[in-house]
């Protein structure tokens, strides 16, 4: 089965990673995989080095807006866009087209318009609550050749919405992370806090991932000043950087935040890094402080490191984590109750070990790249046998998806 995988951006973020992992374990003699995404940024590479064909197209403008101007620009580049991915389509004639976000799957629904061709959403987004999210189901349930992968129930139903008839045509499959690749490791632990200056006696807390407002690096470095007057010993690691939009505004505001609260020697801005593996080792909590996660690959990373996690509530994070058992949970947006959590965290050593060592046999237990591949490439050929049946049961040239019922986590 040749399959064309669309990425709309050329930058690595936790979907591509995600991808990367499925294009790295795909069964090369039933799947024949070719990636199309934007030139600039390193996912065109990475795929290159896993032997992967890669090609080109412009990339895609596009984000949720109430201004006229800027909603008349983004259209302006889905269109380039579509012209660009119908042009591949009819060279490269695909089975089926893996659109890696909702953006893909609108972009590839609408340049194989006329072909039939299979095209499959992989949702790693919480559809926003804004009148053009209506739009995007109402599109979505006109083209049933269009099928959907839900990275979480949350996921799932902020998608669907009020549009009941839709979720027969979503299958949900947990992400997954290399286990190998993140496991518990006291020498890593030792380097990491050697290079990031920190003592084994430091309380060190962590948040891993883009900087940009809704992963809440803000409140947390607000919290963390509250923390450090109960625990002086506390250090805070901030690993990520800015990416969209005006991210590199908000990367000079929380500068701007240490240094008018005071806790630079505390605080350790450490920017994009390509080991964090080695950076969970270092932490002794992980706090996801997010006020939208639809999944939180994250978060399995540090419980498959034995780091235990501290997360506000949002979207899946209560499908990945179960308070008091494997990871701590609290309330969103509450910066008092979050630093109350990492005091009381901090003074209870024997509570995060428990949890830490509940959360790493539980991500080992279900969320496995091998698991992972294995759910994905049976809904591939469940679509396939679909398709075939579709189209001796339909008029010839329009092949339709059948129902299927959800995959289980």
């Amino acid at each position: 089965m040749k399959i064309l995988f669309y990425n709309h951006t050329g930058q690595v973020g936790g979907a591509e990673g995600l991808l990367l992992i499925l294009l790295a374990r795909l069964d090369r003699e039933s799947v024949d995989p070719i990636v199309v995404c934007p030139a600039p940024g390193l996912l065109g590479k990475m795929v290159t080095e896993l032997a992967v064909p890669v090609e080109t197209v412009a990339g895609l403008e596009a984000r949720f807006t109430w201004r006229v101007d800027q909603f008349l620009r983004y259209l302006k580049s889905f269109v380039q866009v579509i012209r660009e991915i119908r042009q591949k389509v009819l060279s490269i004639r695909p089975d089926l087209i893996h659109a890696n976000s909702i953006r893909a799957g609108l972009v590839a629904t609408a340049a194989t318009f006329g072909l039939g061709t299979r095209v499959v959403w992989h949702l790693h987004d919480l559809l926003p609550r804004h009148p053009l999210s209506t739009g995007i189901r109402v599109f979505a349930f006109l083209f049933r050749r269009t099928r959907m992968i839900a990275v979480s129930q949350a996921t799932a139903d902020r998608f669907c919405g009020a549009f009941l008839s839709l979720k027969n045509r979503v299958t949900i499959i947990l992400n997954a992370i290399d286990l190998e690749k993140f496991q518990p490791n006291q020498a890593a632990r030792q380097d990491t806090r050697d290079e990031l200056q920190l003592s084994q006696a430091d309380f060190v807390i962590g948040i891993v991932g883009r900087l940009t407002p809704g992963k809440g690096q803000l409140e947390l470095l607000r919290s963390f000043a509250q923390v450090l007057s109960e625990v002086p010993h506390a250090r805070l690691v901030i690993v990520g950087a800015p990416l969209f939009n005006r991210e590199h505004e908000y990367r000079q505001l929380l500068k701007q935040t240490v240094l008018e609260l005071g806790i630079a020697d505390q605080v350790r801005l450490t920017g994009s890094r390509n080991d964090v593996a080695a950076i969970m080792q270092g932490l002794d909590l992980l706090v996801i402080n997010s006020t939208v996660e639809a999944f939180c690959l994250v978060a399995l990373e540090a419980m498959a490191s034995g780091t235990p996690i501290l997360a506000a509530i949002s979207g899946g994070i209560p499908e990945l984590i179960e308070h008091g058992k494997n990871g701590w949970l609290l309330p969103r947006r509450d910066e008092k109750i979050l630093a109350t959590a990492i005091v009381e965290l901090s003074r209870q050593p024997a509570l995060c070990a428990q949890l830490a060592e509940e959360g790493r046999q539980h991500v080992t237990a279900h969320f496995s790249a091998s698991q992972y591949i294995e759910k994905l490439q049976a809904f591939y050929q469940a679509s396939k046998n679909q398709h075939r049946e579709a189209v001796a049961t339909h008029s010839p040239g329009v092949p339709q998806f059948a129902s299927s019922s959800k995959a289980k986590s």
